[in-house]
């Protein structure tokens, strides 16, 4: 038997159920109702659902309340999995999911009975013979609460060979029932579109089924009585919709024109009346539906029938946007005070048209490999994280994917083996590398846009022994940070803001790979960079733009290095050079020679402290006499994690550490902070949603800065080791890395364990 089933009313199964059945249900209650999350309690309550079931597997889908997809959060068998199920009606359980009805198939191979179903359904039979186990029979049941689908529940195979019953289905229904009380709770949701609204006091649950009445007699919409009758803002209407439908919601915009080539293929009045509008992309594609209430499963599913396309992803809408996307109907003055959108997230490869990854081979969602590379860098992107990492696992094990931010690498997601060679296959892709070659290291890079906004993305994959490993260094391309906000002490800022003014000479910023160099070479450039200097850098990668510069990219493959980059600049009448790296003897010479004939040169290097950058430039043979002439100062500097603002902890600080913050600062200096212990308060860290409980939240530097002098230059001259230099960098007002790292503990920005992380007492 193929057919839909409508839910049935399971509870006289429910009271005949054998004692061992019952049991299984009432530990299966029991452990949903005391979980904090659905994904804690799957693996404890896996074989109670499969025995309570009579079944050899099972899958448990949640919305991904995208408005796209049904996540895949837990699978039985040897892996776990997550699977990513686009809301259509081309699978299983995308075809649940949009119509909302539950579906039982006596043999998923028997394709001419699911094209009864609908003409679009079928079975991909890849993970069958990926993973040896054959599926058979098979029941599907949406689980929601109300209206909205909250996920799915796909279950499969009889034991011992049968097919499932109608009072199998009802108690799959049941369990459904019980999940979508869990995920109602977990995704925090509410009972109809405007609960959120009255929980909140804006209105009552008397007034708003008054509204209802005066709608139908009146012809205005619930959104019109609200904002100008109940005086209710509309962004906390639009979160009310998104509350419920678990959906974003899309404001209207003027920019957005519904394309031509899709609302051709439909009737205008028929759209009114539906209250549904395409927005944008192509049936082959994707398309964005933006609908009034897309918990409708019948409008969905008309949306399907009458818009074929690979993959929807919907948003939540008020009808006078639709309307108005539709050029029908009135417009309220309040509609134009609608600011913003939610625009569809993508990424978009800003030099081709993706090649694509063999669907077939990972599931029965086609381009599930692409979407997921696709959230990778959109996540990493949005989590601000400077390098993307692809781990591959021990044999079966999944692949690891961490993210690294704020300096730190956390775990994102875990890759099934079954799915991490493809994935690295469409890493390569992107990146134009050889996909055949696996036994050598690659680099290469990906250009792409995310929301609009372009995005160089430095891969390198190394073979490892448990297979391919990827990195990719995130380079959003951006305006950079103001002078201002470097966060550096009075005495840098004024010496600093001094040094840049000079006509000549050459200043350095050193530190390790990620310390930010990049970010305070172009604050400094940005405060110079006036209509009378002209400009030029050579940079690899350029990673921040600026108007009035000339900026230019060096590319090694043919031979444009940065010291060839700097001779041409000596050609182009430049006022100031930045040169992204001193890491030749080449370059060091070039830059000297530049400073010392009327240019003023930045440029970078990888040291650890101002005065040991002094020891490593002479050892690439400058002339110290040249060198001491030229230089003007030496920034070095690091990153540090700040403390979470929102849930940092104050505390009075103890003796011995009061007494540590003066070793580490310096006794003989201590008195020039006049701080008192008593007087004091520090902060540690402590954990919110702000900052993803681990109570750190953004880096702020610390610095130390050597500024070239009588006394500083006769030490250069002499070659004076770093412990001479820096004793009378320290007799002149500069301060070390952990002096500058102590005084933003004292002022509550960080903490010791995270100044210890980047530099050594």
């Amino acid at each position: 038997m193929n057919q839909e089933v409508p839910d049935p009313n399971s509870s006289d199964l429910l009271n005949n159920l054998s004692g061992n059945r019952r049991d299984l249900l009432a530990t299966i209650t029991k452990g949903l109702h005391a979980a904090a999350t659905f994904a804690d309690v799957l693996p404890e309550l896996e074989s109670h659902m499969l025995k309570f079931l009579e079944a050899q597997r099972l899958t448990v889908y949640q919305n991904a309340r995208d408005g796209q997809e049904i996540i895949a959060k837990y699978k039985t068998g040897q892996e776990l999995l997550e699977i990513r199920m686009p809301l259509t009606a081309n699978s299983i359980a995308g075809y649940v999911a949009v119509s909302g009805n539950p579906i039982r198939i006596d043999d998923v191979y028997d394709a001419e009975k699911l094209r009864k179903i609908h003409k679009t359904l079928n079975f991909n039979a890849v993970y069958d013979k990926r993973s040896g186990f054959r599926s058979r029979s098979m029941m599907v049941v949406p689980i929601k609460n109300n209206a909205p689908l909250l996920g799915v529940l796909q279950v499969i195979n009889k034991v011992g060979n049968d097919v499932f019953t109608d009072d199998d289905m009802k108690l799959a229904s049941h369990l459904a029932g019980l999940l979508a009380k869990k995920f109602h709770q977990e995704f925090e949701a509410t009972d109809s579109p405007y609960d959120f609204l009255v929980k909140r006091g804006l209105i009552t649950t008397e007034k708003i089924e008054a509204f209802q009445k005066r709608m139908k007699k009146e012809q205005v919409t619930m959104t019109y009585l609200l904002v100008q009758e109940q005086k209710i803002p509309q962004e906390l209407v639009a979160a009310s919709l998104a509350s419920y439908h678990q959906v974003p919601f899309m404001r209207y915009d003027p920019n957005i024109t519904p394309p031509k080539n899709l609302l051709k293929k439909l009737n205008m009045s028929y759209l009114r009346r539906q209250l549904w509008v395409p927005l944008a992309g192509d049936p082959s594609e994707e398309l964005l539906i933006l609908i009034d209430d897309p918990s409708d499963f019948a409008r969905q599913m008309e949306i399907q029938r009458a818009l074929p396309a690979k993959k929807y992803i919907f948003r939540v809408g008020f009808p006078e946007d639709i309307l108005q996307y539709l050029g029908g109907g009135s417009v309220s003055a309040f509609l134009h005070g609608l600011a913003g959108d939610m625009e569809k997230e993508n990424v978009e490869d800003s030099e081709r048209v993706d090649e694509g990854v063999e669907a077939g081979e990972i599931n029965e969602n086609e381009g599930t490999v692409i979407q997921l590379v696709n959230r990778l860098i959109i996540d990493a992107s949005r989590a601000g994280a400077s390098d993307i990492h692809v781990e591959p696992g021990k044999g079966k094990a999944p692949s690891v994917v961490r993210l690294r931010i704020d300096g730190i690498c956390r775990q994102a997601l875990e890759i099934p083996s079954t799915h991490i060679r493809a994935v690295l296959s469409r890493i390569k892709i992107m990146s134009r590398m050889d996909i055949a070659e696996r036994r050598k290291p690659q680099d290469g890079k990906i250009m792409v846009r995310v929301k609009g906004q372009p995005l160089e993305l430095r891969v390198a994959t190394i073979p490892t022994v448990m297979g391919e490993s990827a990195v990719m260094r995130v380079l959003a391309s951006g305006s950079g940070v103001s002078f201002d906000r470097l966060n550096l002490s009075e005495r840098n800022y004024q010496e600093l803001d001094r040094l840049m003014q000079t006509p000549q000479g050459i200043l350095l910023v050193v530190g390790p790979t990620g310390s930010g160099k990049t970010t305070t070479l172009h604050s400094v450039i940005g405060r110079i960079n006036t209509v009378e200097r002209k400009i030029w850098t050579a940079e690899d990668p350029v990673e921040i733009t600026q108007p009035g510069l000339q900026q230019v990219q060096i590319d090694h493959k043919i031979g444009f290095n940065f010291a060839a980059a700097l001779r041409a600049f000596l050609r182009a009448d430049p006022d100031v050079i930045l040169i992204g790296e001193m890491r030749d003897p080449e370059t060091a010479h070039s830059g000297i020679e530049a400073s010392l004939t009327g240019h003023l040169v930045f440029s970078t290097l990888h040291t650890n402290s101002a005065p040991e950058t002094v020891i490593r430039l002479l050892d690439l043979g400058l002339d110290p006499l040249n060198f001491a002439d030229a230089l003007l100062g030496i920034l070095a500097q690091r990153l540090v994690r700040t403390l979470c603002e929102a849930c940092k902890q104050p505390y009075k600080p103890q003796e011995d550490e009061w007494e540590r913050l003066r070793r580490l600062y310096g006794v003989q200096y201590w008195d020039e902070l006049d701080r008192k212990r008593e007087d004091s308060v520090l902060y540690s860290p402590n954990g919110c949603g702000k900052c993803s409980k681990t109570g750190f939240k953004g880096r702020t530097g610390i610095h130390e800065l050597l500024v070239n002098s009588k006394k500083v230059t006769e030490k250069i001259a002499h070659k004076a080791t770093a412990e001479e230099l820096r004793a009378v960098g320290m007799e002149e007002g500069m301060r070390t890395l952990i002096q500058d790292g102590v005084v933003k503990v004292l002022k509550g920005q960080i903490d010791l364990s995270q100044l210890f992380r980047v530099a050594v007492e």
